[in-house]
């Protein structure tokens, strides 16, 4: 059997113009993944000449993991939880210290079907961009109303990449 692609077609085309996009201006990424465990840096290596944007990715799914992958500040989860804007900043800050890359993009969520709760119900995923050198912070914090776990992560993964656009 051969296969085109491994990922959906949506995923594909989007990590395609990422792709294409940032390496016509010269630009490098990271990205530092919790929820969607590596389904960004897998979307861009989708696509062919990709070494040349991607510089690496981190997946760092437990809270153990963001404090000592990534330089999370375990009173940031303490005090936010994970999944939330002080800790996705924190992730993308600490994917641009711990890389090479000009944009690093987090993302953090509750993808279910368990573990949400009435302030961050299923579906809850927030992400940040940090771009080097520069004082301004992109945040956000998007409610999916997906009714599966794969869904929640779709949209999330392709959220994840319109934040890696030029």
């Amino acid at each position: 059997m051969t296969r085109d692609a491994l990922l959906p077609p949506e995923i594909v085309a989007l990590a395609r113009r990422v792709v294409e996009g940032n390496a016509a201006i010269g630009r490098t990424l990271a990205v530092a993944e919790s929820c969607t465990g590596g389904l960004v840096a897998a979307a861009l290596t989708e696509i062919a000449g990709s070494s040349a944007v991607l510089d690496r990715g981190f997946v760092t799914y437990s809270n153990a993991a963001k404090i000592a992958g990534l330089g999370v500040s375990e009173d940031i989860i303490d005090a936010f939880g994970a999944v939330s804007i002080a800790c996705v900043y924190a992730m993308a800050q600490g994917a641009l210290d711990r890389s090479e890359a000009d944009v690093a993009v987090a993302v953090s969520g509750v993808a279910g079907p368990g573990g949400g709760t009435e302030h961050k119900p299923v579906g809850t995923v927030v992400f940040a961009r940090a771009v080097r050198g520069a004082e301004r912070l992109d945040a956000e914090t998007r409610l999916f109303a997906e009714s599966s776990r794969a869904g929640v992560r779709f949209q999330a993964t392709l959220c994840a990449l319109e934040l890696l656009l030029p």
